[in-house]
């Protein structure tokens, strides 16, 4: 307990002293998760819709695929985007191995399926004759669209969440892709355990603070939009 204790009074003082480091590291979290994030969300919200919708041969096992992504293990994609980026890899000429754009990258990975998923079960919960009858009112296909998207925003609003949720706290694949540079790719999650590889936790348990406090305060947010009402 006194470790615990030693650890929360040292995340106090890393904040109040306005330590650069713990600062750099804190926002880098937040840009590279952020922007996977918003990636996955571009990329997921469209893909899910149009497996809800559409009828097509390999539906089944396109969202069987989707429903697998959910669970992939980040050591795995960051094993795998390794490869693609490495010197001798398919996209090695780019040189973004151990760089912010290759966890990105995996991160996107990551939080894909998950929005993906997600987006798809949210608009198979709306009733089939809710969309009968907007059809039948009149409305073009993007009408259609854009109806159903405001009634799945709760549950899209959540999938944000869970994706922002699971790439900012995931620390195999941004370890493998990043690197762990200090001032490059070091972010919180690989900071802490660099941090309790060599035996300082209370470093390791202030910055898991600071990401615990960080996941709190964005998912307080969404929350806070989902969970309001008009008048």
């Amino acid at each position: 307990m006194a470790l615990v204790g030693d650890g929360l009074r040292q995340a106090f003082w890393l904040l109040a002293g306005g330590d650069a480091d713990v600062f750099g590291i804190t926002l880098r979290s937040l840009e590279i998760s952020g922007a996977a994030t918003g990636l996955s969300l571009l990329l997921g919200i469209p893909l899910g819709v149009a497996l809800a919708l559409g009828r097509f041969p390999g539906r089944g096992l396109a969202i069987s695929l989707v429903n697998t992504g959910m669970g992939l293990p980040p050591v795995v994609v960051g094993l795998f985007v390794s490869i693609l980026l490495w010197r001798s890899g398919p996209f090695g000429f780019l040189e973004w191995i151990y760089t912010p754009i290759a966890m990105v990258l995996a991160q996107l990975v990551i939080a894909a399926p998950i929005v993906t998923g997600l987006t798809l079960a949210a608009i198979q919960q709306i009733p089939d004759r809710f969309r009968l009858q907007m059809r039948g009112l009149g409305a073009s296909r993007g009408q259609l669209l854009w109806v159903l998207l405001r009634e799945a925003r709760l549950p899209m609003l959540a999938a944000a969440m869970a994706g922002f949720g699971g790439v900012i706290s995931e620390v195999g694949a941004s370890l493998m892709v990043g690197g762990n540079i200090r001032g490059q790719t070091r972010v919180l999650t690989t900071a802490t355990v660099l941090a309790a590889s060599k035996g300082n936790f209370d470093v390791a348990i202030a910055l898991s603070v600071l990401l615990l406090a960080i996941m709190f305060l964005v998912n307080a947010a969404l929350t806070w939009i989902q969970q309001r009402r008009a008048p």
